[in-house]
């Protein structure tokens, strides 16, 4: 090793300069700085799961278990001492990860070492390695992918470690990482820079793997019942089955304006026609929208639909979706939240809108000149609005947050649901429900509609007094055509993915639960 050129590299002002130095240092030895092929890796994660078969083996070949490293006054070297002479059998392994910490001891050189299973002490000492090696360890930077190669046991402390034989350089990091005292800590970067954030900051990654496993859950749940998982268009030239602003767009070939979808609705139940009576999408939406803690214009969203089912069988599947996947992740039922406690034992609470409304605002549902009377106190502006319009303003801004759950919102006012199927006992009812934890809406659910006269008409008086942009004003015309060939009665379900994930895993915004959420243009 130059130490010329090492003194210039460590001297400098600039970390990035220092790193670039180093970089060069590396390719004069023949070393390609970023990286090749490392086959028979192990995990550190699996490292782990191995160690607990480590034996301390003594002269004669007696294998003994080794002591508990949980206790704080276990003295290995003492343990080590009194059974001895003798070793570990530790099994050698061949780690790959990024540098986390980083301890200079001379002729020792400690990392820690964490790949996405989690992290290991590396133990370099000169002896062991050789000094090309070592010199190598001497070029690594905080934030630098290594590997090493060694035997897996423990140090003196009880710190499970491999101690390298050979050391292996995979990539250079050229920028300086997080101060690592005050960290990647400003929300807006660390979604700016993701890369970064899940690189650094402690159990990111792990979110995000959760996410992955309720997301392979709720497959599971759905594939295990019957359900096919189909893919629909993500391009519409009529936005339809939600009630949003959708992104515009054109398709330059064909000379047509098309919209990104807002929903998954209406090409499901087309397919319902078709004969497919248990589907299912888990897909991306677009909605042109507002950005919140609670709201990402590009959304995952599950929905599904069951052939002669109707929404209190969405109710029990909703309630299976969520237990399952909670036990996919481990922790319990019991699950705390921005400080509270949520219960998410089955069954989940089922109460009417109008019995929450009544309760909230000691107002009577049914009453409209009530309802009107109470909103013109809120100082709602009413004129010329339908009373169920009304009803369910108070409703979002009086009940909703009072809504801790899980508790499923049942019967809502029909005139809101124009894709419902009614209570034949009494039309002014929807079947539909909503499923509310904490005032959030996590999922939505009706008895569809199959009735293509009804539908059609309920189309056209939703189209009155829409604006010509949202996405209710255009008709579906083939939508109603594909009602006509006979949809079987059915239930289905929409579940906002991120929002479900954001609950279970307690991060306070839909931003910590999508990898790359939409973000402001970045200021100079």
């Amino acid at each position: 090793m130059n130490q010329k050129t090492a003194t210039v590299a460590e001297d400098t002002k600039d970390p990035r300069v220092a790193r670039r130095e180093k970089l060069r240092q590396i390719e004069a030895r023949g070393i390609d700085p970023f990286g090749n092929r490392f086959d028979d890796r192990t995990f550190i994660g699996q490292c782990r799961e191995q160690a607990r078969a480590i034996k301390f083996v003594q002269q004669d070949g007696t294998e003994i278990p080794l002591p508990d490293f949980a206790d704080p006054d276990l003295d290995y070297r003492q343990w080590k001492s009194d059974n001895g002479p003798g070793d570990e059998n530790g099994p050698t392994v061949r780690v790959a990860g990024r540098i986390m910490l980083m301890r200079d001891k001379g002729k020792l050189v400690f990392l820690t070492l964490r790949d996405w299973t989690g992290e290991i002490q590396i133990f370099i000492g000169k002896k062991q390695v050789g000094d090309e090696d070592f010199e190598l360890a001497k070029l690594f930077d905080l934030g630098d992918l290594v590997g090493a190669q060694g035997r897996l046991g423990y140090t003196n402390t009880g710190e499970l470690t491999v101690f390298a034989e050979q050391l292996f350089f995979h990539t250079k990091m050229l920028e300086p990482p997080p101060d690592k005292h005050a960290g990647l800590t400003n929300p807006e970067l660390r979604q700016r820079m993701r890369y970064a954030d899940l690189a650094f900051n402690d159990g990111v990654i792990d979110t995000f793997k959760d996410r992955t496993q309720i997301v392979q859950s709720i497959r599971r749940t759905l594939d295990d019942d019957g359900f096919w998982e189909v893919e629909g268009p993500t391009l519409h030239m009529v936005a339809g089955g939600a009630a949003a602003r959708p992104f515009a767009t054109h398709h330059n070939a064909l000379d047509m304006p098309l919209t990104m979808r807002i929903a998954l609705e209406l090409h499901l139940k087309r397919l319902m026609v078709g004969g497919m009576e248990r589907v299912y999408e888990l897909g991306r939406v677009y909605r042109n929208e507002g950005i919140s803690p609670r709201h990402n214009p590009e959304f995952t969203m599950l929905e599904c639909y069951q052939a002669y089912g109707d929404y209190r069988s969405m109710m029990d599947l909703t309630e299976r979706l969520i237990t399952d996947a909670i036990e996919s992740i481990g922790g319990g039922y019991r699950r705390e939240y921005d400080g509270k406690q949520i219960d998410f034992t089955p069954p989940f609470q089922r109460a009417t809108y109008a019995e929450l409304f009544q309760q909230a605002t000691g107002v009577d549902a049914n009453d409209d000149a009530e309802v009107g009377a109470y909103a013109a106190k809120l100082g709602f502006d009413t004129s010329g609005k339908h009373p169920d319009l009304i009803r369910n303003e108070i409703f979002e801004e009086k009940v909703e947050d009072t809504l801790e759950g899980p508790i499923f919102v049942i019967d809502y006012p029909a005139s809101i649901c124009p894709l419902t199927k009614r209570k034949r006992d009494n039309p002014e009812i929807a079947e539909r429900f909503e499923l509310f934890i904490l005032g959030m809406e996590i999922a939505n659910a009706y008895t569809e509609l199959n009735d293509p006269d009804l539908q059609e008409k309920l189309f056209e008086t939703q189209l009155q007094g829409q604006d010509e942009e949202d996405s209710m004003a255009k008709m579906d015309h083939d939508f109603v055509r594909a009602l006509r060939h006979a949809m079987p009665p059915a239930g289905g379900l929409g579940v906002g993915i991120d929002r479900l994930v954001m609950l279970l895993t307690g991060k306070k915004s839909i931003r910590d639960v999508i990898l790359f959420p939409l973000l402001r243009p970045e200021t100079s």
